[in-house]
């Protein structure tokens, strides 16, 4: 009879395989432009009464709307790589959601230009502009934070070996197959809701909330089988870290920003205190 780690690792690892082929890169990248190209045109035919009422009532009026969705494409893509990425070291799959909060942050940015008329006045433009370098700055400087969090994880040396690595892994990789059957059901569940009803739900929020389950969860998973003091407080450190980065997802305009610096600070601080404590052991 297979094991659950074996069953875990045949449901994870064909997807994995699939998602990092070249080709389903290439498929993926492509579909983002021609997305982002559609979404100008089924704007501009809805500005001309050209649309069904059905798909009207659900297409924006502003052609800046479709930068929007070009940025939510590539964040879906950011977020899927962060599902897979899950099974790995509790270091890396952080980094990853550090990626993600650069691209949201990005994405916020441009989203402030759905409040502006076309053509572009620079005099209305400057309520606007002010958000708009708060959230473009703030993913600036998470993405040179970032920059030294992963020169230091690629230099710092690999961790302990064992008899527990294998099922510690398996059992991640079932939580990232659950984390990727959630993400498509929900997507697709949103998706019907915005369709029938026209309602807009803020899907990255809901899930980013579901990864600090995960992540609290890989936490005390982890615990039995690092038991160590350094690992118990560089794996809490680092959930704590994305809890951070939770609530500069939900924080309003200026205060996103601070706290996705803070937390990316905070994390460059635990890796540098656990490698040191380490060091001193």
């Amino acid at each position: 009879m297979r094991s659950f780690y074996e069953i875990a690792t045949d449901l994870f690892d064909p997807l994995h395989s699939f998602w990092e082929l070249p080709k389903t890169r290439r498929f993926v990248a492509v579909s983002q432009v021609v997305a982002f190209l559609i979404g100008l045109i089924g704007i501009e035919l809805n500005i001309r009464g050209l649309l069904p009422p059905v798909l009207a009532r659900v297409t924006p009026t502003s052609h800046f709307y479709a930068i929007n969705l070009a940025f939510t494409l590539v964040l879906i893509q950011e977020v899927v790589d962060l599902i897979f990425v899950l099974p790995c070291s509790v270091t890396k799959s952080l980094g990853k959601q550090f990626e993600v909060l650069c691209l949201i942050l990005l994405r916020d940015a441009f989203k402030e230009l759905v409040h502006l008329k076309e053509p572009i006045v620079l005099i209305e433009a400057v309520p606007v502009l002010l958000p708009m370098l708060a959230d473009g700055a703030g993913a600036l400087l998470v993405f040179m934070g970032l920059g030294l969090y992963y020169r230091r994880y690629r230099s710092r040396a690999q961790g302990r070996k064992g008899p527990w690595l294998y099922p510690f892994v398996a059992t991640k990789k079932f939580l990232s197959f659950c984390l990727l059957c959630f993400f498509l059901a929900y997507g697709l569940w949103m998706g019907w809701q915005t369709a029938v009803g026209g309602e807009v739900h803020e899907f990255f929020a809901v899930f980013y909330t579901v990864l600090i389950f995960s992540d609290i969860f890989i936490v005390l998973l982890s615990h039995t089988y690092q038991p160590s003091f350094n690992s118990v407080f560089r794996n809490s450190g680092f959930a704590l870290a994305t809890l951070l980065i939770r609530f500069a997802l939900a924080a309003p305009a200026y205060y996103a920003p601070l706290l996705g610096i803070a937390a990316m600070a905070f994390a460059y601080g635990v890796a540098m205190a656990s490698e040191a404590f380490a060091a001193d052991a």
